[in-house]
Protein backbone atom coordinates (compact mmCIF):
# COMPACT_ATOMS: atom_id res chain seq x y z
CA UNK A 1 0.00 0.00 0.00
CA UNK A 2 1.37 3.67 -0.70
CA UNK A 3 0.43 6.10 1.77
CA UNK A 4 1.35 9.95 0.70
CA UNK A 5 2.35 12.24 3.83
CA UNK A 6 1.73 16.43 2.18
CA UNK A 7 1.19 19.73 3.74
CA UNK A 8 -2.02 21.73 3.87
CA UNK A 9 -0.45 24.93 3.55
CA UNK A 10 2.66 26.76 3.32
CA UNK A 11 5.03 24.15 4.59
CA UNK A 12 6.89 23.73 7.70
CA UNK A 13 3.66 22.32 8.94
CA UNK A 14 5.51 19.10 10.87
CA UNK A 15 5.86 16.54 8.04
CA UNK A 16 8.88 15.47 8.54
CA UNK A 17 7.69 14.08 12.27
CA UNK A 18 4.77 12.79 11.08
CA UNK A 19 6.63 10.59 8.40
CA UNK A 20 9.13 9.65 10.74
CA UNK A 21 6.56 8.28 13.27
CA UNK A 22 4.55 6.25 10.36
CA UNK A 23 7.50 5.01 8.72
CA UNK A 24 8.47 2.08 11.70
CA UNK A 25 5.49 0.74 9.74
CA UNK A 26 6.57 1.18 6.42
CA UNK A 27 8.74 -1.19 4.20
CA UNK A 28 10.00 2.10 1.99
CA UNK A 29 10.17 5.83 1.91
CA UNK A 30 10.23 7.73 -1.50
CA UNK A 31 11.24 11.59 -1.50
CA UNK A 32 9.46 12.21 -4.94
CA UNK A 33 9.87 16.33 -5.27
CA UNK A 34 11.59 19.80 -4.13
CA UNK A 35 14.76 20.42 -3.31
CA UNK A 36 17.31 21.45 -0.71
CA UNK A 37 15.41 24.45 -0.45
CA UNK A 38 13.05 23.42 2.66
CA UNK A 39 14.09 21.29 5.61
CA UNK A 40 12.23 18.74 7.34
CA UNK A 41 12.68 18.49 11.50
CA UNK A 42 12.97 15.87 13.11
CA UNK A 43 13.76 14.67 16.95
CA UNK A 44 14.48 11.01 17.99
CA UNK A 45 17.14 9.34 20.05
CA UNK A 46 19.54 10.95 18.17
CA UNK A 47 18.88 13.97 18.71
CA UNK A 48 17.59 16.88 16.74
CA UNK A 49 17.71 16.93 12.33
CA UNK A 50 16.78 19.26 9.90
CA UNK A 51 16.81 17.51 7.00
CA UNK A 52 17.20 18.55 2.91
CA UNK A 53 18.00 16.19 0.94
CA UNK A 54 17.05 12.85 2.78
CA UNK A 55 14.40 11.16 3.04
CA UNK A 56 12.55 11.15 6.83
CA UNK A 57 13.00 7.21 7.03
CA UNK A 58 16.78 7.44 7.26
CA UNK A 59 16.42 6.85 10.92
CA UNK A 60 14.96 3.24 10.38
CA UNK A 61 17.63 0.33 9.08
CA UNK A 62 14.64 -1.52 8.22
CA UNK A 63 13.74 1.09 5.40
CA UNK A 64 14.74 1.48 1.84
CA UNK A 65 14.70 5.35 1.25
CA UNK A 66 14.50 6.05 -2.06
CA UNK A 67 15.78 9.60 -3.72
CA UNK A 68 12.79 9.78 -6.74
CA UNK A 69 13.39 11.02 -10.27
CA UNK A 70 11.27 14.08 -9.65
CA UNK A 71 13.63 15.50 -6.68
CA UNK A 72 16.04 18.47 -7.38
CA UNK A 73 19.16 16.93 -5.95
CA UNK A 74 21.94 18.95 -4.66
CA UNK A 75 25.21 16.25 -4.22
CA UNK A 76 26.79 19.06 -1.99
CA UNK A 77 23.74 18.64 0.50
CA UNK A 78 23.44 15.06 -0.19
CA UNK A 79 26.82 14.43 0.68
CA UNK A 80 26.60 16.59 3.99
CA UNK A 81 23.69 15.43 5.76
CA UNK A 82 25.20 11.79 5.15
CA UNK A 83 28.43 13.21 7.10
CA UNK A 84 26.19 14.06 9.94
CA UNK A 85 24.04 11.02 10.23
CA UNK A 86 27.49 8.87 10.60
CA UNK A 87 29.50 12.04 13.12
CA UNK A 88 26.12 11.59 15.34
CA UNK A 89 25.99 8.16 15.89
CA UNK A 90 23.22 7.08 12.87
CA UNK A 91 24.00 3.36 11.57
CA UNK A 92 24.60 3.56 7.96
CA UNK A 93 21.29 4.13 6.11
CA UNK A 94 19.76 2.28 3.06
CA UNK A 95 19.58 4.77 0.39
CA UNK A 96 19.09 4.75 -3.37
CA UNK A 97 19.13 7.91 -5.46
CA UNK A 98 17.37 7.56 -8.76
CA UNK A 99 19.17 7.49 -11.62
CA UNK A 100 16.50 9.40 -13.45
CA UNK A 101 16.95 12.61 -10.92
CA UNK A 102 18.28 15.63 -11.87
CA UNK A 103 21.22 17.30 -10.84
CA UNK A 104 21.47 20.67 -9.32
CA UNK A 105 24.53 22.91 -10.06
CA UNK A 106 26.52 25.01 -8.61
CA UNK A 107 25.56 27.63 -11.37
CA UNK A 108 21.93 27.15 -10.72
CA UNK A 109 22.18 28.34 -7.15
CA UNK A 110 24.07 31.34 -8.33
CA UNK A 111 21.34 32.45 -11.42
CA UNK A 112 19.15 32.10 -8.01
CA UNK A 113 20.89 34.31 -6.16
CA UNK A 114 21.81 36.73 -9.66
CA UNK A 115 18.11 37.00 -10.51
CA UNK A 116 17.10 37.19 -6.75
CA UNK A 117 19.96 40.92 -6.62
CA UNK A 118 18.33 41.91 -10.13
CA UNK A 119 14.75 42.05 -8.65
CA UNK A 120 15.52 43.86 -5.66
CA UNK A 121 12.50 44.62 -4.01
CA UNK A 122 9.93 42.80 -6.16
CA UNK A 123 11.72 39.26 -5.45
CA UNK A 124 9.99 36.03 -4.59
CA UNK A 125 11.81 35.49 -1.08
CA UNK A 126 13.72 33.24 -2.98
CA UNK A 127 15.98 29.81 -0.36
CA UNK A 128 18.69 30.55 -2.97
CA UNK A 129 19.32 27.16 -3.43
CA UNK A 130 18.95 26.95 -7.02
CA UNK A 131 15.60 25.88 -7.52
CA UNK A 132 13.70 27.89 -9.73
CA UNK A 133 17.21 27.61 -12.19
CA UNK A 134 17.20 23.82 -11.71
CA UNK A 135 13.51 23.69 -12.95
CA UNK A 136 13.97 25.71 -15.80
CA UNK A 137 16.61 24.12 -17.29
CA UNK A 138 15.23 20.77 -16.46
CA UNK A 139 11.82 21.57 -18.89
CA UNK A 140 14.59 22.86 -21.33
CA UNK A 141 15.87 19.77 -21.82
CA UNK A 142 19.69 21.32 -20.50
CA UNK A 143 19.56 20.01 -17.16
CA UNK A 144 22.37 16.80 -16.09
CA UNK A 145 20.35 13.13 -15.44
CA UNK A 146 22.21 11.28 -12.76
CA UNK A 147 23.03 8.10 -15.67
CA UNK A 148 24.60 10.95 -17.49
CA UNK A 149 28.00 10.62 -15.56
CA UNK A 150 28.14 7.37 -16.51
CA UNK A 151 27.42 7.66 -19.77
CA UNK A 152 29.79 8.56 -22.65
CA UNK A 153 31.80 11.51 -21.60
CA UNK A 154 32.06 12.87 -25.16
CA UNK A 155 28.29 12.65 -25.25
CA UNK A 156 28.42 14.64 -21.85
CA UNK A 157 30.94 17.07 -22.97
CA UNK A 158 28.61 18.17 -25.78
CA UNK A 159 25.73 18.73 -23.53
CA UNK A 160 27.66 20.73 -21.22
CA UNK A 161 28.94 23.03 -24.26
CA UNK A 162 25.58 23.61 -25.49
CA UNK A 163 24.13 24.09 -22.04
CA UNK A 164 26.81 26.52 -21.61
CA UNK A 165 25.92 28.61 -24.63
CA UNK A 166 22.53 29.99 -23.19
CA UNK A 167 24.31 30.21 -19.59
CA UNK A 168 27.25 31.88 -21.08
CA UNK A 169 25.28 34.55 -22.81
CA UNK A 170 22.68 35.12 -19.93
CA UNK A 171 25.81 35.34 -17.77
CA UNK A 172 26.90 38.38 -19.89
CA UNK A 173 23.97 40.15 -21.26
CA UNK A 174 21.70 40.12 -18.02
CA UNK A 175 23.77 39.75 -14.70
CA UNK A 176 27.17 40.96 -16.35
CA UNK A 177 28.79 37.77 -14.51
CA UNK A 178 31.71 35.98 -15.93
CA UNK A 179 31.54 32.78 -18.11
CA UNK A 180 31.31 29.22 -16.88
CA UNK A 181 33.84 27.02 -18.67
CA UNK A 182 33.05 23.66 -20.06
CA UNK A 183 36.13 22.17 -17.86
CA UNK A 184 34.96 23.45 -14.51
CA UNK A 185 31.46 21.34 -15.29
CA UNK A 186 32.69 18.02 -16.71
CA UNK A 187 34.87 17.68 -13.30
CA UNK A 188 32.32 19.04 -11.11
CA UNK A 189 30.37 16.23 -12.67
CA UNK A 190 32.94 13.78 -12.46
CA UNK A 191 33.37 14.89 -8.44
CA UNK A 192 29.77 14.10 -8.35
CA UNK A 193 29.70 10.32 -10.01
CA UNK A 194 32.12 9.18 -8.21
CA UNK A 195 30.74 10.99 -4.81
CA UNK A 196 27.14 9.13 -5.98
CA UNK A 197 28.31 6.11 -7.38
CA UNK A 198 27.38 3.74 -4.21
CA UNK A 199 24.25 4.80 -3.58
CA UNK A 200 22.82 5.56 -7.35
CA UNK A 201 20.59 2.75 -8.83
CA UNK A 202 17.67 1.83 -10.93
CA UNK A 203 15.05 3.39 -8.28
CA UNK A 204 11.99 3.00 -10.69
CA UNK A 205 12.57 -1.02 -10.91
CA UNK A 206 12.91 -1.09 -7.43
CA UNK A 207 9.64 0.48 -6.31
CA UNK A 208 7.65 -1.53 -8.73
CA UNK A 209 9.15 -4.75 -7.05
CA UNK A 210 8.52 -3.28 -3.82
CA UNK A 211 4.99 -2.51 -4.93
CA UNK A 212 4.49 -5.81 -6.73
CA UNK A 213 5.16 -7.69 -3.41
CA UNK A 214 2.78 -5.51 -1.39
CA UNK A 215 5.34 -3.59 0.35
CA UNK A 216 4.16 -0.36 2.66
CA UNK A 217 5.52 2.41 1.10
CA UNK A 218 5.74 6.22 2.47
CA UNK A 219 5.77 9.19 -0.32
CA UNK A 220 7.69 12.17 1.18
CA UNK A 221 6.46 15.97 -0.11
CA UNK A 222 7.91 19.27 0.80
CA UNK A 223 6.36 22.42 1.15
CA UNK A 224 2.67 22.69 1.01
CA UNK A 225 -0.41 23.22 -0.87
CA UNK A 226 -0.03 27.10 -1.11
CA UNK A 227 3.61 26.81 -3.12
CA UNK A 228 2.47 24.40 -5.79
CA UNK A 229 3.31 25.88 -8.75
CA UNK A 230 -0.06 25.42 -10.34
CA UNK A 231 -2.63 25.74 -7.24
CA UNK A 232 -0.49 27.85 -5.21
CA UNK A 233 -0.26 31.42 -4.51
CA UNK A 234 1.34 32.04 -7.74
CA UNK A 235 3.88 33.51 -8.21
CA UNK A 236 4.97 33.39 -4.80
CA UNK A 237 5.21 29.12 -5.13
CA UNK A 238 8.00 27.08 -5.27
CA UNK A 239 8.95 25.37 -8.72
CA UNK A 240 7.57 21.92 -8.49
CA UNK A 241 4.14 20.53 -7.23
CA UNK A 242 3.74 20.05 -3.71
CA UNK A 243 0.68 17.62 -4.08
CA UNK A 244 0.45 14.15 -3.65
CA UNK A 245 -0.73 13.73 -7.06
CA UNK A 246 3.10 14.64 -8.45
CA UNK A 247 3.68 11.49 -6.01
CA UNK A 248 3.04 9.28 -8.77
CA UNK A 249 5.00 11.12 -11.07
CA UNK A 250 8.32 12.16 -8.99
CA UNK A 251 8.29 8.52 -7.27
CA UNK A 252 7.45 6.70 -10.57
CA UNK A 253 4.13 4.55 -9.27
CA UNK A 254 1.02 4.43 -10.90
CA UNK A 255 -1.41 7.27 -9.47
CA UNK A 256 -3.83 4.38 -8.39
CA UNK A 257 -1.15 3.25 -6.00
CA UNK A 258 -1.84 5.96 -3.96
CA UNK A 259 -4.73 4.33 -1.21
CA UNK A 260 -4.09 6.98 1.33
CA UNK A 261 -3.32 10.76 1.92
CA UNK A 262 -2.39 12.19 5.07
CA UNK A 263 -2.39 16.25 5.09
CA UNK A 264 -0.64 17.85 7.98
CA UNK A 265 -2.14 20.70 9.41
CA UNK A 266 -0.25 23.48 11.85
CA UNK A 267 -2.60 24.04 14.67
CA UNK A 268 -1.45 27.80 13.74
CA UNK A 269 0.29 29.05 10.52
CA UNK A 270 3.61 29.99 9.84
CA UNK A 271 5.59 30.36 6.22
CA UNK A 272 8.80 31.46 4.70
CA UNK A 273 9.36 33.84 1.67
CA UNK A 274 7.03 36.56 0.04
CA UNK A 275 3.18 35.67 -0.42
CA UNK A 276 -0.86 36.09 -0.07
CA UNK A 277 -0.99 35.42 3.94
CA UNK A 278 -4.11 36.30 4.94
CA UNK A 279 -3.99 35.15 8.70
CA UNK A 280 -0.46 36.50 9.83
CA UNK A 281 0.20 38.31 12.94
CA UNK A 282 2.66 40.87 13.57
CA UNK A 283 4.67 42.29 15.34
CA UNK A 284 4.73 41.29 19.90
CA UNK A 285 1.95 38.85 18.95
CA UNK A 286 3.79 37.00 16.39
CA UNK A 287 7.14 37.16 18.49
CA UNK A 288 5.48 35.44 20.92
CA UNK A 289 4.22 32.89 18.82
CA UNK A 290 7.10 32.25 17.19
CA UNK A 291 9.43 31.91 20.43
CA UNK A 292 7.33 29.30 21.83
CA UNK A 293 6.61 27.49 17.96
CA UNK A 294 8.14 24.51 17.00
CA UNK A 295 11.31 23.28 19.29
CA UNK A 296 13.21 26.23 19.52
CA UNK A 297 11.12 28.81 17.57
CA UNK A 298 9.54 29.05 13.95
CA UNK A 299 12.85 30.13 12.12
CA UNK A 300 13.40 28.32 8.71
CA UNK A 301 15.28 24.58 8.88
CA UNK A 302 16.71 25.49 5.56
CA UNK A 303 17.52 29.23 5.97
CA UNK A 304 17.40 30.29 9.55
CA UNK A 305 15.26 33.02 9.01
CA UNK A 306 12.35 34.20 10.84
CA UNK A 307 9.12 32.58 9.94
CA UNK A 308 6.30 34.94 9.21
CA UNK A 309 3.64 33.81 12.06
CA UNK A 310 -0.61 33.68 11.99
CA UNK A 311 -3.37 31.94 13.06
CA UNK A 312 -4.96 28.68 11.59
CA UNK A 313 -6.31 29.92 8.47
CA UNK A 314 -9.50 27.51 8.14
CA UNK A 315 -10.43 28.93 4.45
CA UNK A 316 -6.77 28.22 3.34
CA UNK A 317 -6.46 24.49 5.14
CA UNK A 318 -9.75 23.27 3.44
CA UNK A 319 -8.75 24.65 -0.11
CA UNK A 320 -4.94 22.80 0.77
CA UNK A 321 -6.87 19.21 1.51
CA UNK A 322 -9.15 19.19 -1.23
CA UNK A 323 -6.13 20.18 -3.50
CA UNK A 324 -4.23 17.26 -1.98
CA UNK A 325 -7.50 15.04 -2.07
CA UNK A 326 -6.62 14.30 1.93
CA UNK A 327 -8.04 11.16 3.17
CA UNK A 328 -7.53 12.30 6.74
CA UNK A 329 -5.46 15.50 8.89
CA UNK A 330 -2.68 14.96 10.80
CA UNK A 331 -2.97 18.01 13.36
CA UNK A 332 0.28 19.76 14.63
CA UNK A 333 2.20 21.28 17.62
CA UNK A 334 -1.21 21.31 19.21
CA UNK A 335 0.97 21.96 22.84
CA UNK A 336 2.29 25.62 21.14
CA UNK A 337 -1.36 27.33 21.84
CA UNK A 338 -1.79 26.47 25.64
CA UNK A 339 -0.58 29.78 26.69
CA UNK A 340 -3.47 31.50 25.19
CA UNK A 341 -6.71 32.40 26.79
CA UNK A 342 -8.27 32.72 23.66
CA UNK A 343 -6.89 31.20 20.24
CA UNK A 344 -8.20 33.13 17.30
CA UNK A 345 -9.05 31.67 13.97
CA UNK A 346 -9.86 32.62 10.32
CA UNK A 347 -13.14 31.11 9.17
CA UNK A 348 -13.70 33.34 6.52
CA UNK A 349 -12.35 35.92 3.95
CA UNK A 350 -13.38 39.77 3.16
CA UNK A 351 -13.68 40.28 -0.70
CA UNK A 352 -14.64 43.49 -1.89
CA UNK A 353 -16.87 43.78 0.72
CA UNK A 354 -18.05 40.47 1.03
CA UNK A 355 -17.06 37.44 3.15
CA UNK A 356 -16.31 34.62 1.26
CA UNK A 357 -15.05 31.21 3.09
CA UNK A 358 -13.51 29.83 -0.31
CA UNK A 359 -9.77 30.12 -0.71
CA UNK A 360 -9.18 33.05 -4.41
CA UNK A 361 1.37 24.29 23.15
CA UNK A 362 1.93 24.59 27.21
CA UNK A 363 3.76 21.66 28.85
CA UNK A 364 0.54 20.69 30.38
CA UNK A 365 -0.60 18.92 27.10
CA UNK A 366 2.76 17.14 26.65
CA UNK A 367 2.54 13.24 27.69
CA UNK A 368 -1.09 12.66 26.87
CA UNK A 369 -1.47 9.49 25.04
CA UNK A 370 -5.63 9.63 25.23
CA UNK A 371 -7.79 11.82 23.52
CA UNK A 372 -10.19 11.80 26.14
CA UNK A 373 -7.53 12.89 28.88
CA UNK A 374 -7.02 16.51 26.92
CA UNK A 375 -8.48 19.79 28.04
CA UNK A 376 -11.99 20.09 27.07
CA UNK A 377 -11.25 22.97 25.55
CA UNK A 378 -8.37 21.77 23.65
CA UNK A 379 -10.64 19.29 22.18
CA UNK A 380 -13.29 21.60 21.36
CA UNK A 381 -10.16 23.58 19.06
CA UNK A 382 -9.31 20.28 17.62
CA UNK A 383 -13.10 19.66 16.72
CA UNK A 384 -13.93 22.80 15.64
CA UNK A 385 -11.16 23.05 12.98
CA UNK A 386 -11.78 19.11 12.02
CA UNK A 387 -15.82 20.06 11.30
CA UNK A 388 -14.41 23.31 8.63
CA UNK A 389 -11.83 21.49 7.10
CA UNK A 390 -13.98 18.96 6.42
CA UNK A 391 -11.49 15.79 6.28
CA UNK A 392 -11.31 13.93 10.02
CA UNK A 393 -8.46 14.96 11.93
CA UNK A 394 -6.61 11.10 12.60
CA UNK A 395 -3.32 12.07 14.30
CA UNK A 396 -2.56 15.11 16.53
CA UNK A 397 0.92 16.32 17.42
CA UNK A 398 1.06 17.95 20.83
CA UNK A 399 5.07 17.88 21.54
CA UNK A 400 8.24 17.99 19.57
CA UNK A 401 9.34 14.12 20.29
CA UNK A 402 8.11 11.36 17.63
CA UNK A 403 6.24 10.17 20.81
CA UNK A 404 3.80 13.03 21.37
CA UNK A 405 1.67 11.44 18.90
CA UNK A 406 -2.11 11.13 19.52
CA UNK A 407 -4.30 9.01 17.89
CA UNK A 408 -7.75 9.17 17.19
Amino acid sequence: MVKAIVGANWGDEGKGKITDVLASGSDMVIRFQGGANAGHTIINDYGKFALHQLPSGVFHQNIINIIGNGVAFSVENFVKEMKELKDRGVPEPNIIISDRAQIVMPYHVAFDCYEEERLGKNSFGSTKSGIAPFYSDKYSKIGFQINELYDDPDSLKAKISHALEIKNATLKNLYNKPPITEEEVFDKLMEYKEQLASYVGDAFTVVHKALKEGKTILLEGQLGSLKDTDFGIYPMVTSSNTIAGYGAVGAGIPPYEIKEIVTVVKAYSSAVGAGEFVSEIFGDEADELRRRGGDGGEFGATTGRPRRMGWLDLVATRYGCMVQGATQVAFTVLDVLGYLDEIPVCVGYELDGEVIDYFPSTTKLKGIKNYDELPKECRDYIEFAEKEIGVPIKMVSNGPSRNDIIYR
